[in-house]
């Protein structure tokens, strides 16, 4: 396989589907300095659908060595169907290493690219095993917010019964002490997001976390209490 020209033609198909309404909404839902296409998340879905069947025969190489190459065209609709290629992949996401996992997040600068990042690949490696608790503490303490964001949205996956995860309060809890006090919204808004995926599992662990962190932004208060009482993030 000729992994760039593979890329450059995921990315040419991308664009035969953009729709300038949803490039607008897009860019205003998610700013992004990689260039937004503005296709449907079913388009998307079908492309990787289409793109999966060849890879299934290939080595970890080469999905690897297609995903950064599909990245590398800096479109954010690529980067999606990249990260989805590469989890829906067994072998590579049955052996993938640090630093193949943040290679494909090098870049990230928003929070749809962080989510499905951490949903698909870095979280699930994490809760496997292939990534350490060290790794995502250290995203934790990065100067850049994204990855800040990553740390708290990788424990999403451990506490996910759809996707495989059984429950893991005290390495949650763990991420989230760490970032408690940040000051960035998409951080404040992940943080809410871990702990309300946690309340499923350990209701207790959470309103004790919110009772030993009276000073949390009030959006996290607010969603994850609201969590607590009625079951919804929203009311």
């Amino acid at each position: 396989m000729n992994v760039k020209q593979t890329a450059r033609e995921i990315v040419n198909q991308l664009r035969a589907s953009a729709n300038p309404r949803r490039r607008e909404a897009t860019q205003n839902y998610f700013p992004s300095a990689q260039t937004i296409l503005g296709v449907y998340t079913a388009d998307i879905r079908a492309l990787v659908r289409k793109h999966r069947k060849p890879l299934v025969d290939q080595g970890r190489d080469t999905v690897l060595a297609l995903a950064r190459a599909i990245i590398a065209e800096n479109t954010l609709e690529g980067r999606q169907v990249a990260v989805e290629l590469v989890a829906q992949h067994k072998a590579t996401m049955a052996a993938i290493t640090l630093a193949e996992v943040e290679a494909l997040g090098r870049g990230m600068d928003n929070w749809a690219s962080v989510d499905g990042f951490c949903c698909c690949i870095a979280g699930v490696a994490w809760r496997d095993g292939r990534i350490r608790d060290a790794d995502v503490h250290r995203w934790a303490r990065s100067k850049d917010p994204w990855w800040r964001r990553a740390a708290l949205v990788c424990t999403v996956p451990l506490n996910t019964r759809s996707k495989g995860g059984k429950g893991d309060a005290s390495r949650t809890l763990k991420v989230c002490r760490k970032l408690a006090a940040d000051q960035h919204i998409m951080v404040h808004k992940a943080l809410s997001w871990a702990l309300r995926q946690l309340v499923s599992h350990d209701k207790a662990a959470v309103a004790k976390f919110l009772k030993d962190h009276p000073k949390l932004p009030a959006l996290v208060r607010r969603e994850v209490n609201r969590k607590l009482t009625t079951g919804r993030k929203n009311g």
